[in-house]
């Protein structure tokens, strides 16, 4: 069974699964703050303004890479050893001062070479919190640690009673270039977001934005929230942003990212969420499992600027897939693990069904532009493949200010008001009847549950509406099914060897009362 890797290797995770589908990436060199930059600067006035100012400065500036003095000794640790360094709790800043949240480092080493200055804010002034070896038990590593004290660390992470009064939960951590990943109660980790993301699936090659430092307000006693600040460099662009962060049965982080670019970019990707999809209902013929499906998500919802919710299952095809939604004014847009049954992965180490959904709720109009979908091939389940985003119409210009702000939801299903049948599952295979199956076709059946189906379904009141860009539709059949006791249709598509855009959606008195599912054919 392959085991899903752990949060410190999320950022190697994302870029090995990205090399699968065969082009190029821009790659972070490992590097290190310079002994100056190290520095901590003592009750230094901090608020968002200040941090925004900081990116304006920056982005004048040309990007420069920092000069790396990571010792020899960290650089050479492995996977393994690296992990055997671990944090103590007990010598933690925050702990035992009955605070609502409790602050841990990752150190440097292995993969994680880049140090990231974490200051604490406390009443408006900001004071850099240095390298302590108190922090951590090295474990059966024999480090000399010289120079250790010239240190900073590769990321932290907030603890949060989030299930239990009595533990302090891994609630969320910032580790390796701009990602960072959350959880809601009950949850295991899965995906991930980003700060930004830079030319995704571009054959030029995609640019990586790091945040470079932070900020912690420290919490007052009793505070249900906390906030987050982070300065975010790359060759094309600076940037400031604000996390307020509210954990509970749906954690939110409301993020407010103010973004100075300092050239043109051919396309940026906001609110960038990166995920892994191996194998579901739909692909499960490509692979050798005894698991019946592996994924951290499995379908992308959008709630787009025409009324409709669109949910397009994920895939994971010989070739890259991408896929473009444009709207004006976009309500959201998610990764959804859509999928809570235990039995449909048999997996009871990963437990992909605890893993979390992200919906990215816009706070603000966003005008024209497209939700991008980037599906890559991926033979193992350690490599995250799939990539959504946001992607303005209009290009950035160089050194002027855009602003952008949205709610991350980490829930189990995306704060949607409507009462619209949703698609559950998504299988295929070789189209026509038993007996006379005709390989020439393609048969899709889809799941929709919704309330009180059944008798609009036998009167034939509930109608399925489907449709294809290219190709045709040679048979469509809709049938109630008591299981999941609403509706599935069966579809019979004879392609022609283009690409198609196929869409089922139920209707009843001319209006959707389901979800529109949306399916990229490739030949």
């Amino acid at each position: 069974m392959m085991k899903k890797l752990p949060i410190t290797l999320v950022s190697a995770v994302v870029l090995c699964g990205i090399a699968t589908a065969g082009y190029k990436f821009w790659q972070q060199k490992a590097v290190e703050e310079t002994v100056s930059e190290l520095q901590a600067p003592v009750n230094e006035a901090f608020d968002q303004n200040v941090l925004i100012t900081k990116a304006y400065k920056l982005a004048r500036k040309d990007f420069e890479q920092p000069t790396n003095i990571l010792p020899q000794e960290l650089k050479d640790l492995d996977y393994d050893k690296h992990r055997d360094i671990r944090f103590v709790r007990e010598n933690g800043p925050w702990y035992g001062k009955r605070l609502p949240f409790e602050l841990q480092f990752f150190h440097l080493g292995s993969l994680f070479q880049v140090s990231v200055p974490i200051n604490e804010v406390v009443n408006g002034k900001a004071a850099r919190i240095k390298y302590s070896s108190d922090f951590f038990d090295y474990g059966r590593n024999k480090l000399s640690k010289k120079d250790f004290d010239k240190l900073g660390y590769a990321g932290f992470r907030l603890h949060y009673p989030l299930n239990s009064p009595a533990y302090y939960d891994e609630l969320i951590s910032f580790l390796g270039a701009s990602y960072f990943r959350a959880l809601a109660k009950g949850q295991k980790y899965g995906l991930s977001a980003r700060g930004l993301a830079i030319d995704t699936a571009i054959d030029t090659g995609e640019e990586f934005p790091i945040f470079k430092e932070f900020w912690i307000e420290k919490p007052k006693r009793g505070q249900r929230n906390i906030k987050v600040y982070a300065l975010l460099d790359s060759p094309s662009v600076a940037g400031a942003y604000t996390f307020n962060i509210i954990p509970g049965k749906t954690t939110t982080m409301d993020v407010d990212a103010v973004l100075f670019p300092r050239k043109s970019i051919k396309k940026i990707g906001i609110a960038p969420l990166t995920s892994m999809f191996l194998f579901g209902e739909n692909t499960k013929n490509r692979f050798d499992d005894h698991r019946p499906e592996v994924h951290d998500s499995d379908g992308l919802l959008i709630a787009n600027g025409n009324d409709e919710v669109l949910w397009r299952p994920l895939d994971n095809s010989k070739y890259l897939r991408i896929s473009s939604f444009v709207d004006n004014n976009p309500r959201g847009f998610g990764l959804m693990q859509r999928d809570r049954d235990a039995e449909h992965y048999l997996d009871f180490e990963a437990n992909y069904e605890q893993r979390p959904s992200v919906w990215v709720e816009p706070l603000e109009d966003w005008g024209k532009g497209m939700v991008q979908l980037v599906e890559i091939p991926s033979i193992q389940e350690i490599h995250d493949n799939i990539v959504a985003y946001w992607v303005p119409e209009k290009p950035v210009e160089v050194m002027k200010q855009y602003r952008f702000k949205y709610r991350l939801h980490w829930c189990n299903e995306a704060p949607l008001e409507e009462k619209l049948a949703k698609v559950v599952a998504t299988r295929t295979g070789i189209g026509g009847v038993s007996g006379m199956l005709e390989t020439n076709k393609r048969k899709f059946v889809i799941d929709f549950k919704g309330p009180k189906m059944k008798k609009d379904i036998e009167a034939g009141k509930i109608t399925a509406e489907v449709t294809a860009s290219e190709g045709r539709i040679v048979g469509k059949h809709l049938m109630y099914n008591p299981l999941i006791k609403g509706a599935t249709v069966y579809m019979d598509f004879e392609p022609n060897n283009k690409t198609s855009e196929l869409r089922i959606v139920l209707k009843k008195d001319g209006k959707n009362i389901s979800e529109v599912w949306s399916y990229q054919w490739l030949p």
